[in-house]
């Protein structure tokens, strides 16, 4: 299951940002391309982030499809196949863009009474 190196890879960044605050929830932008399944990420994710500052944290899985473009009749769609056929022609030589990038979006830190270099 390819999703526990994805989810390391996600917590390694969280870490980053959270520079030791406690994170409550974590927003990953994955491309379809990527096959990541939601609730073996979610299953992997808290695997992974136990007895970190992201223990116990949600997830929330954005999947984003990728662009086809037909060279035969010039149809281009979303797909979310990686042996997608042209949907107008049934052709299937066809061209995939995108689809495959993985994006930390955005953290949410528990609420606290002083973040280091915040003065509020």
């Amino acid at each position: 299951m390819h999703e526990f190196g994805i989810a390391a890879s996600v917590l390694d960044a969280v870490e980053q940002r959270a520079a030791g605050r406690r994170v409550t929830h974590v927003k990953v932008r994955a491309g379809a391309l990527l096959r990541i399944a939601g609730p073996a990420f979610d299953q992997a994710f808290s695997l992974v982030a136990a007895g970190t500052v992201a223990d116990g944290a949600t997830t929330e899985l954005v999947v984003v499809p990728a662009r086809l473009a037909c060279r035969t009749c010039g149809r281009q769609e979303e797909t979310a196949d990686t042996l997608a056929v042209c949907g107008g022609c049934g052709g299937d030589d066809v061209d995939l863009r995108g689809g495959d990038a993985l994006v930390l979006e955005s953290i949410q830190m528990a609420e606290g009474h002083h973040v280091p270099g915040n003065p509020r």
